[in-house]
């Protein structure tokens, strides 16, 4: 009988031995699996950072050159109500010295430019850039047109050319705040609409 016992706890801690050698081996692998996880996770970062990074440059180069489109995805009205909207038809564009600001909304109604909102063309003038210390980008030009009379405000936060716009009409006050992406003029993809 004792040497049943002795046999069968030696059989239980050799079962026993093996299992955790089992369970240190999972660890393992798993410890492993979720550090290349994490080491490809940081690789796609830090991807994303140089991408943003340089689209940053190429926005505030082209601020500075005065090429530039604003594509805007979302739209914030006056009393605080928004809309996700297309950006190849929602824009601010500056070229030179000659401004548009285009809204186009998914409606059944074509409205004055013909694809759902207006179309407003002026000339640009007293264009003012700053640039924070930390890279943030405040820039501000008047627009002065046949349909337009307003002063745009441009705020572009740093390490990426993600930009939101305000557009306040010298008229009246419904001023209106564009969310998007400033892109070059030569690399922007819009369609603009019958102006006036």
């Amino acid at each position: 009988m004792k040497k049943f016992i002795a046999l069968l706890a030696l059989v239980l801690v050799s079962a026993s031995t093996m299992m955790y050698a089992q369970e240190s081996n999972a660890a393992a692998r798993r410890a492993e699996r979720k550090a290349q996880r994490d080491a490809e996770r940081a690789k796609l970062r830090a991807e994303e950072q140089v991408q943003d990074m340089a689209a940053y440059q190429q926005a505030v180069q082209a601020l500075k050159n005065k090429q530039f489109v604003l594509e805007a995805n979302q739209v914030i009205f006056r009393n605080g109500m928004s809309a996700f909207v297309t950006s190849n038809t929602n824009f601010v564009l500056m070229n030179g010295n000659r401004a548009t600001v285009q809204t186009a909304f998914n409606t059944a109604y074509p409205g004055p430019n013909g694809i759902g909102g207006v179309t407003v063309d002026g000339n640009s003038s007293d264009m003012k850039m700053n640039i924070d210390k930390k890279g943030n980008v405040n820039c501000s030009f008047s627009v002065q047109g046949i349909g337009i009379s307003a002063q745009v405000f441009i705020n572009m936060s740093s390490g990426n050319n993600t930009a939101s716009v305000t557009i306040s009409p010298n008229f009246n006050s419904n001023n209106l705040t564009l969310n998007g992406n400033i892109v070059p003029l030569d690399q922007s993809n819009i369609f603009k609409g019958r102006s006036w």
